[in-house]
């Protein structure tokens, strides 16, 4: 990264740029929190009203219905206006906060030509993709 003149409060062009990296980081993480809890909010609100008088059957175990099971279903199928698919995708979209912070990540680090915690970085995303898909590797 090519150092610079410092800036007007008398930070230098590093401290500057790793806090804007912070702060844009952060609201990343805030952003995709609040658009996670709009989705499930909202879905939740459908589905009660639709069914007001909603019973939960704690006896015997129903899977959920198939079109559920995937991404591409979800999505489908909360887009069609469903009310529990609508919850589904705001859980995703919880679940793919903290994977675009860290792909954020990769890409601040990269900018900055700090190789070593690239690498790192890569081997957080890997981690965590191995967590999300490994299951589907090995079923």
């Amino acid at each position: 990264m090519p150092t610079s003149p410092p800036t007007d409060d008398g930070r230098s062009f590093q401290e500057w740029y790793e806090e804007r990296m912070e702060n844009t980081i952060a609201g990343l993480l805030r952003a995709g929190v609040l658009l996670s809890a709009f989705v499930v909010i909202a879905g939740a609100v459908l589905y009660l009203g639709a069914h007001p008088l909603a019973r939960v059957s704690y006896r015997s175990f129903a899977g959920e219905p198939e079109h559920l099971r995937d991404v591409h279903g979800i999505v489908r199928s909360a887009f069609s206006g469903q009310a529990r698919s609508l919850m589904q995708l705001g859980l995703l979209l919880l679940i793919a906060t903290p994977v675009a912070r860290v792909v954020f990540s990769i890409l601040a680090f990269a900018m900055e030509g700090d190789r070593m915690y690239v690498i790192f970085t890569l081997v957080v995303l890997s981690v965590l993709l191995y967590s999300l898909f490994g299951s589907f590797l090995f079923a």
